[in-house]
């Protein structure tokens, strides 16, 4: 057996990471993308920068990783879901990508959760709300307001399944990334008819269903060519991050509890069936661990956030990152450090783009309360990472109520890089938070699927055991675990005493 390549397409970057027979991280590269934000509530991008993303951080991952392309055995793909992009019938895009976090398509959500019945969606696809979010949504709003693209296209794909396709030539999903799009039913794992012909939607403008972690192909020549990669490398679909990101932190069984902190605040919480929660308010998808299924509860900005406030307010630190070759992100945190929790009173709602869990509120907006003269450039950053803590806090609370508990929360995503935001996520939760060995779980995780798939595992335990390796554990601070005490408590009331306000926002976001 040789080596695996993991792949994972996240929502501003692509990762790539060289794993050999055993499970030991070889190399990580990744490359980032910029999404177009053409109005306030629209996020776009094109999307063959998936595709040449995943070109250049294949090629540099195996360069450090100083093994021969020869030795790659199989590529595995996963990636953020809900993104769609329309295609013509061999593939090529007819517009621009429409990102997940785009809620132009408002009134076409508004529209769908009129037309079903709340019970029969959750149901039939675990999702609790009907909102722009999903790929549902994005699909009417397209008929709707570009019918020609709509009328065009020969599929509809998600991020994967445009980088299944260009490895491999199939069009193929599976249920891991299609079960947040309305159109896809997680108990038979079938498309959901009633959804398709709301749309006028043909099964067959979709990809095949496969299974998560199955063999899809062998990479086609154009691909084989481009990576410099022997074609019968077999490609293994690894699902949506969440569930790659969750195999890759160990979360396979019932009683564990992860958080992704990379673009979006994701948790994780695995369970056995699809119907566990009667109050209906989390999210359930399917898992790309075989047979079981994820609650899922999704902020949409979360690290996005600390990256907004780079881009924006980071310039000195950015610079000074270049020159020192250190991360601009770890210069924010190390002025964080310097500022007490609790953030001196400053307390941020990490909205940029909408609240969706636990609190739905779609046109919420990023909030900063309790500034004052004495406040600065290090009160901000804290603040911004207390509020993801915050959120986190929410969300675990929900998955509580929901019968989904742990002891511990195992942490992953770009924020579990940062000893200062793991001991506040531990501060603020109340309990342990656990990093592993090995920063990116999403290619981790794909690794190990494509492990069981060509046999270097004989199942996922196995793959555990081998790949997965604690590295640091936080515990609470009593001290600070009162302060946030106070914090949390100002930070749920500050959502709800702006939520009124929030709901006048309109679509264009004035």
């Amino acid at each position: 057996m040789g080596h695996l390549l993991g792949i994972d397409a996240g929502t501003t970057s692509l990762k790539a990471g060289v794993f050999d027979a055993d499970g030991t991280t070889l190399a990580v590269a990744g490359e980032e993308y910029r999404l177009l934000t053409p109005a306030a509530d629209r996020a776009e991008i094109d999307p063959d920068r998936y595709w040449q993303a995943l070109v250049h951080a294949a090629a540099r991952a195996i360069e450090l990783a100083g093994v021969r392309s020869a030795d790659i055995d199989a590529i595995a793909v996963s990636s953020q879901g809900e993104t769609v992009t329309a295609v013509a019938a061999d593939g090529a895009p007819l517009g621009p990508a429409i990102v997940w976090l785009d809620n132009r398509a408002r009134a076409e959500a508004d529209e769908l959760a009129r037309r079903f019945d709340a019970t029969a969606v959750y149901a039939a696809t675990g999702v609790p709300d009907v909102n722009p979010t999903w790929t549902a949504s994005k699909l009417l709003w397209l008929k709707r307001h570009e019918p020609e693209r709509f009328a065009d296209a020969a599929r509809f794909l998600l991020v994967e399944d445009l980088l299944l396709h260009r490895l491999t030539g199939r069009f193929v999903t599976e249920g891991g990334v299609q079960c947040t799009t309305l159109l896809y039913d997680i108990r038979t794992h079938r498309w959901w008819e009633p959804m398709l012909d709301v749309l006028g939607l043909d099964p067959g403008r979709l990809p095949e269903i496969a299974a998560p972690g199955e063999v899809v192909g062998t990479l086609r020549p154009e691909a084989a060519e481009a990576l410099g990669l022997r074609r019968d490398v077999r490609v293994v679909a690894a699902g949506m991050d969440q569930g790659a990101g969750a195999v890759g932190v160990g979360n396979v069984a019932p009683g564990v509890m992860s958080e992704s902190t990379g673009g979006a605040l994701t948790l994780q919480a695995t369970v056995g069936r699809p119907d566990g929660d009667r109050t209906r308010q989390t999210p359930v998808y399917v898992h790309s661990a075989p047979g079981r299924y994820l609650y899922c509860p999704v902020c949409p900005t979360g690290g996005m956030a600390l990256t907004w406030f780079r881009d924006r307010f980071g310039d000195a630190e950015v610079s000074r990152a270049a020159a020192e070759d250190r991360s601009a992100y770890d210069l924010l945190t190390d002025l964080a450090a310097t500022v007490p929790p609790g953030s001196e009173g400053l307390t941020m709602l990490p909205h940029l783009m909408g609240a969706f869990s636990p609190e739905y509120e779609p046109r919420a907006r990023g909030v900063w309360f309790g500034f004052t003269l004495a406040h600065g450039k290090p009160h901000f950053v804290r603040a911004i990472l207390e509020a993801v803590a915050y959120m986190l806090r929410r969300n675990l609370e929900m998955l509580a109520d929901a019968g989904a508990t742990a002891d511990e929360v195992h942490s992953h995503g770009g924020g579990a890089r940062s000893d200062l935001w793991c001991r506040i996520k531990a501060d603020v939760v109340g309990m342990p938070v656990v990093t592993l060995e090995g920063d990116d779980a999403a290619i981790r995780g794909g690794a190990m699927l494509a492990g069981v798939a060509t046999g270097a595992f004989a199942d996922l335990e196995e793959a555990c055991a081998a790949m997965v390796t604690p590295r640091s554990r936080y515990l609470p601070d009593p001290v600070a675990q009162a302060i946030y005490e106070i914090g949390y408590r100002r930070y749920r009331e500050l959502f709800d005493a702006l939520r009124p306000a929030f709901a006048g926002f309109g679509p264009d976001g004035a």
